[in-house]
């Protein structure tokens, strides 16, 4: 099989599975903790908890919708573009994962604020007082940070 078109298979395979988990925990969410008392999973820790978050990280710019619509639009057509010019070879698999995550975590959240006009956040991290977040959050964020770590340790000037 082609390598480009396994490129886009994988990325719709993975995109697409990451998505579905995403939605699938926000709907959880909704349903098993939207107006009840938090559920504790590690006392002090960790615990589920309903957040409607109208805003963007952290809960900033609140209401913005126009805004996060162009912004998300944005960043897909900049993913979509890099995934196009991008060449699946061994080396760029980090980069790779990059893009299907951020690509992810931008369409959940996406989702979200099209059909509502805020985004499910459930999972709250105790110990530092952490913002709520959910599971495309937990996409981007891990895609940066493979995004930075490729950055400094593999690619280190490469071209991308």
């Amino acid at each position: 099989m082609n390598r480009n078109v396994l490129k886009y298979i994988l990325f719709v395979l993975i995109s697409g599975l990451l998505i579905f988990v995403d939605q699938l925990t926000k709907r959880l969410a909704l349903k098993h903790l939207c107006n009840k008392e938090p559920i504790v999973l590690i006392n002090n820790v960790l615990e589920l908890v309903y957040v409607e978050n109208r805003g963007a990280a952290f809960g900033i710019l609140q209401n913005k919708y126009i805004l996060f619509y162009l912004l998300t639009a944005l960043v897909l057509v900049i993913i979509l573009f890099n995934l196009y010019k991008l060449d699946l070879t061994s080396k760029y698999i980090p980069y790779f994962a990059f893009l299907v995550l951020i690509f992810s975590g931008a369409v959940g959240n996406f989702i979200d604020r099209l059909k509502n006009k805020y985004v499910i956040d459930f999972i709250y991290f105790k110990p530092i007082d952490f913002p709520v977040f959910n599971f495309a959050d937990i996409c981007i964020t891990i895609g940066c940070a493979i995004l930075i770590f490729s950055f400094i340790f593999i690619y280190k000037g490469d071209d991308i």
